[in-house]
């Protein structure tokens, strides 16, 4: 069977000036985002392709590091780089040997804990790191490179065909399925099966080898309870009440999923406004299909109509946001607000020294009264404060107050 036409990353062309500028390049992020193939896809024809996750390759690494860097010599990608880390201080003998020579060493990498604190130590200046999370909504579209909507001058707008696309019952499929390439690129695919076998491999291998996690049913428990939390004000110690563990144990587990790029932490946006803000951060899943799996939801009416519907929209949108921007190679810079008094905003985005907010709401009839949050935000930020947008899942493009638009999920 033939494969799937590639589906062009974002990424790209900052991973090629990467590799022109620096003697490696770390590409890091969750299993199955893609890092393999893009990386195969832009180098792999000059490059040799080593993939260390094979027990018998990890070995001779391991055994005779200078040996295996002479059977396998630059340009070269070394793949699951975390399972050989004793390889990365004879890389950099390598490197420093040819210090003036670009491109020698790919690397990816799926768990960010001791992976980052590896490369820092032993390859410091000497590489570039990078991150790949699953497709954003804009690559599974084939439009890598359209800008954020508050990028964007007005009339530079997605088609309504983008728009419906992406809107009512189809918007909802498309979180069911969430972004991973696999199930992007197979529509056919069942997804909750391939949701469930990439949970049960996650917990297999990652949080295993990170933590010693003796009930691993336990662990799935924590799993659901974190997605029936989703996009609420995260009480750790709770949490640990509700699941019978201590406190340091869910600390622990959060940790192995943000370390494996599984989620997203949003914490509170501090500024000096004379109000005390709310310092309980906020969990997302990177991928809305995991979330939507963890909650167990399959019908697309369900999800749109459940409890879980602000939650799953939550998570698009901050996802869209982080991908967007890591893909180009940059530090996303997002948190959301909310004062003891009850004013909030979703989420802020800080773009070019100023703070974009951002409402999310379910409904496809956006009203005057969503844009109040953002209003409160915009008085006590000031000029600090850019245009609000309220994003929601229809079709209606609408300003709701001055300086406040409503906007489709899909000219996000």
């Amino acid at each position: 069977m033939a494969s799937p036409k590639y589906i062009t990353r974002t990424l790209e062309s900052t991973l090629k000036r990467a590799a022109r500028e620096f003697p490696a390049v770390v590409l890091m992020g969750p299993r199955q985002s893609g890092k393999t193939t893009v990386l195969k896809h832009l180098f792999g024809t000059k490059y040799r392709y080593v993939s260390l996750e094979v027990p018998d390759v990890r070995l001779a690494a391991a055994s005779d590091p200078r040996g295996f860097l002479e059977m396998h010599p630059a340009p070269v990608i070394f793949d699951e780089i975390q399972y050989a880390p004793e390889l990365l201080m004879y890389i950099k003998e390598r490197i420093d040997a040819h210090r003036n020579k670009t491109g020698q060493y790919l690397l990816t990498g799926s768990q960010n804990i001791l992976l980052a604190e590896r490369v820092t130590e032993s390859l410091a200046g000497r590489a570039a790191i990078l991150r790949l999370l699953p497709l954003s909504y804009r690559e599974s579209r084939r439009d890598p490179g359209a800008p954020l909507c508050w990028e964007r001058h007005n009339a530079d707008r997605f088609s309504e065909s983008g728009a419906s696309a992406l809107s009512g019952k189809n918007l909802w499929k498309t979180f069911l399925r969430g972004n991973y390439p696999e199930l992007v690129a197979h529509p056919g695919r069942d997804f909750s099966m391939w949701h469930g076998s990439y949970v049960q491999t996650y917990l297999e291998r990652d949080v295993r080898s990170l933590r010693q996690v003796g009930d691993l049913t336990m662990f799935q428990g924590f799993l659901k309870m974190l997605a029936a939390r989703s996009g609420q004000l995260l009480n750790l110690a709770d949490l640990g009440r509700d699941l019978g563990v201590v406190l340091n144990t869910v600390k622990a587990w959060l940790s192995v999923l943000e370390a494996t790029y599984q989620v997203i932490i949003l914490r509170p946006y501090h500024a000096n406004i004379g109000k005390r803000l709310i310092k309980t951060p906020k969990v997302y899943f990177t991928d809305v299909g995991t979330l939507c799996y963890l909650a167990r939801l399959k019908d697309p009416e369900h999800a749109a109509s459940g409890p879980m519907a602000g939650a799953i929209l939550e998570t698009a949108v901050l996802s869209e946001v982080v991908k967007t921007l890591l893909h180009r190679g940059e530090e996303p810079g997002v948190h959301f607000w909310r004062t003891s008094a009850g004013s909030e905003v979703d989420i802020l985005v800080e773009s070019r020294g100023r703070l974009v907010p951002i409402e999310v709401k379910s409904s496809e009839t956006p009203n005057a009264n969503m844009a109040k949050g953002i209003q409160a935000f915009r008085e006590d930020l000031g000029s600090k404060a850019t245009r609000g947008y309220v994003i929601h899942p229809g079709r209606i493009h609408l300003p709701l107050a001055p300086s406040v638009e409503a906007m489709p999920f899909a000219e996000l």
